[in-house]
Parts: structure tokens; C-alpha cells; sequence
């Protein structure tokens, strides 16, 4: 008896594992191969990607099935993007490549279920779809705009980011009524869906990580050798972690060197941008990775993994992370918005730059407040939020929408 056929499209190539959201996606996809569904994945992809990531795409599905994606439009064509009635993150995913191969898929081929990932790659779904449906949401999108809109110093900025929101709450709400269910990374996120939007199917998942891959390893002691360090992991060419990080810098770490000069602050992450760059080379406390290939050794170096987020949505799977490698977290409530972690006793959540720098330095003096909230995240991610429970209660919501059955 054949299996059902589930068609995945992924508006991004998944490899490397640079951002939250293809991380959270990669380990949905490798739950799901080999269960109750045959798992197509339709995404984007270049000759190279296809060569150099062959043994991690075979992981997470059956079959793949790729278009070739456009190449990235000149500086003025994304600015003249700002005046599209769709939001820009949608224009960008709004290929004709990326249209037609969804279409193909769906006319060549027995597809049973389609399942579409972000929000925004509800663009590339055909309107005349009569297949049973589901949203994979990693965010509230139009929060984040709203969140920037209140953030931005600059009037003009406030104005573009207040434009984007009101688009994205309309492209939001009129795309995720189109489908049969919605799964949201967080209780949070889905009662948003439901009362704001009128989505009467949206159910959460639990965040989850790999406890086997995110191996425990207690703090490191503060010694001459090893000074004390706060970390923080994540895409630096994200408008969120640009924000955050920016507001570290300027207004956390100079409160955190006052006290302790021989401090260090790793950012490990991806393409840092142009402003984070010139900012971290006056000071050379601060060091920018870049791109790493496993951000493991650097966090277990750390004394204080430091969340420090003033805007985004959803989940950011970096908290648990942290804490399933046993660095001690301190986050904004942003930054641990929609996970089930209790301040004080799997991390320190504090909001204003001089609570911050007082988290951070408690940390650094404080061994047994560095164990005690190392072990006791470790074992809240390791009962409640493993990889393995967040697969499962996944594949249940696709076969639920595929026998007419998903709901709250």
C-alpha cells in the first residue's frame, strides 16, 4: 500500500543551517521521512547546492524537486519593492521559476497533501488548489514590521516599516485563510492567527532541538586563560539580530567592560552587516565570526549566551540551543517570547540595557548561578523539547488535514 504524498515547498534552499528557521525546518523534514507520509520537497536550488549538499538532502525527503532561483535584483529594484501592494519579503519569493514548479509538481504527480513553509511562500501556491492544505508559520510576520515600526529612530524608516506592516497583516490574514490548517512554532503565535485573522484551524507545535547533536558540556571556569565571555548565535544579515546586536554593543557592553575589561563578546553568525562591522572593530573585545560551520565549540566557550532581542516573532530556537549546550542564557522577554522556560530558573530575562549588563556580569562572577541554570535548562529541553516528540506532534497535524479532521 502506498504511502500518502506530502509535497514540502520551502521557499529557501535548507543548507547550511545558518538561520532559525531552516534549522527548525531541516529537523521537521528528517522526522518526517521514513513515517506515515512519502515526503517531496519542492524548493530552490543551484547546480552547486545540489553537488555540495546531496548527502543532507537525501535526509530529509523521497524526492526533490528544485527550480532555479533568481538572481538577486539590483539595489534599486528592491527599493522600487517597497511600493508593490505585497510586503517585500513576498515580492522576493514571488519567482515565476518558483510558481511554475509548484504548479508541475501538483499537475505531474499524485500529491495527497501540500504543505507550504512561511508564510510568505503561500506566493508561490496555485489559487485554484482544491488538495488539502497547511501553513508551516515561523513567525507572526506582520508583528516583526510593527515591532521595527516602534523601534526605528528615524522618522522616515518608522514610515516604511509601518507601510510593510499593514501589508503584511493583509497578505497574512488572506493567506492563511486559504489553507486547511495552520501550524504554528507556539501557542502564542496560533491564538494570534485565530483571533486576529479568523483562522479556525491553526494548532501549535512545541520548538524542539536535537539533545544528541546540542551535547551538553558544563560552563567553562573563568580563569586568565579562558576570560569571561558572552555569546550570541544567529544570521547577522537578519534585521532582528542586526537590531539586537547593535543595541548590545552600543548600550550593554560598555556597562559590561566598565566593570570587567577583560571581557569577550563572540557573535557567530553569517554575513554581518556593514554597520555591526565598523561598530565591533572599535572595540576589540568584540569579535564577528562570520560563517562557521558549527557553532558548538564556540558556545560551549561561552560564560553568558545573551538573547538580546528588542524585535522578531515566533520562537527563536537559539534559546534552546544555549541552553540544551549548557550555557547559562539571558534574554529580553522578546527574545524568549513563546517557549516554555521559567525566568530564574532556566534563564535571566531582563529588558533594559543596565539589567543586561548586570545579568551578564552576575554570570561571569557567579559559578554555581552558571551551573545550576546550565543543568536545569539542560533538563527542561531534554523531558519537554526534544526533536523527536516535535516530529511526532507534527506528523499528526498533516494526517489529521489529511483526513479532515485538524483543529485547535
Amino acid at each position: 500500500m502506498k504511502k500518502p504524498r506530502l509535497v514540502f515547498v520551502s521557499p529557501l534552499f535548507l543548507f547550511p543551517n545558518d538561520a532559525g528557521g531552516k534549522i527548525r525546518t531541516t529537523n521537521i523534514l528528517r522526522q518526517l521521512k521514513g513515517g506515515f507520509f512519502e515526503l517531496v520537497l519542492v524548493c530552490p536550488a543551484t547546480p552547486e547546492q545540489l553537488n555540495g549538499w546531496r548527502a543532507e538532502l537525501e535526509s530529509v525527503c523521497d524526492e526533490l524537486v528544485h527550480w532555479a532561483p533568481a538572481k538577486p535584483p539590483p539595489r534599486w529594484r528592491r527599493a522600487l519593492d517597497l511600493l508593490d501592494e505585497l510586503p517585500v519579503n513576498v515580492v522576493a519569493d514571488r519567482t515565476r521559476q518558483g510558481r511554475d514548479a509548484v504548479r508541475q509538481v501538483l499537475e505531474n504527480g499524485r500529491t495527497d497533501l501540500l504543505l507550504i513553509d512561511f508564510v510568505h511562500g503561500a506566493v508561490l501556491m496555485p489559487e485554484d488548489v482544491e488538495l488539502p492544505t497547511i501553513c508551516f508559520t515561523h513567525n507572526v510576520e506582520a508583528e516583526i514590521f510593527a515591532r521595527h515600526a516602534q523601534q526605528s529612530g528615524k522618522h522616515l524608516m518608522r514610515r516604511i516599516w509601518a507601510a510593510q506592516h499593514r501589508k503584511m497583516q493583509r497578505f497574512e490574514g488572506r493567506s492563511l485563510r486559504r489553507f486547511r490548517s495552520v501550524i504554528a512554532v507556539s501557542e502564542r503565535d496560533a491564538a494570534h492567527f485565530r483571533q486576529q485573522y479568523g483562522v479556525s484551524r491553526a494548532s501549535a507545535i512545541p520548538t524542539g532541538v536535537d539533545p544528541y547533536y546540542y551535547f551538553w558540556q558544563a560552563p567553562p571556569a573563568v580563569t586568565a586563560e579562558v576570560p569571561p565571555t558572552a555569546v550570541f548565535t544567529g544570521s547577522m544579515d537578519s534585521a532582528a539580530n542586526i537590531d539586537g546586536v547593535s543595541f548590545f554593543l552600543r548600550q550593554v557592553w560598555p556597562l559590561v567592560l566598565n566593570a570587567r575589561p577583560e571581557a569577550r563578546f563572540l557573535v557567530v553568525g553569517r554575513s554581518p552587516a556593514a554597520s555591526l562591522v565598523q561598530m565591533a572593530a572599535r572595540m576589540p573585545s568584540v569579535e564577528l565570526t562570520g560563517a562557521v560551520d558549527d557553532v558548538r565549540p564556540y558556545v560551549h566557550r561561552g560564560h553568558a549566551f545573551v538573547i538580546p532581542l528588542q524585535v522578531g516573532g515566533g520562537t527563536r530556537i537559539k534559546a534552546y540551543e544555549g541552553m540544551a549546550l549548557g550555557c547559562p542564557v539571558v534574554s529580553t522577554t522578546v527574545g524568549i517570547e513563546g517557549l516554555e522556560a521559567e525566568p530564574d530558573q532556566h534563564y535571566l530575562r531582563c529588558d533594559d540595557a543596565a539589567s543586561i549588563a548586570a545579568a551578564v556580569l552576575r554570570l561571569f562572577d557567579d559559578a554555581a548561578l552558571r551551573q545550576r541554570l546550565s543543568v536545569d535548562a539542560r533538563k527542561l529541553v531534554e523531558t519537554r523539547f526534544g526533536q523527536e516528540r516535535v516530529g511526532r506532534v507534527f506528523e499528526q497535524i498533516c494526517i489529521d488535514t489529511l483526513h479532515g479532521e485538524a483543529g485547535v
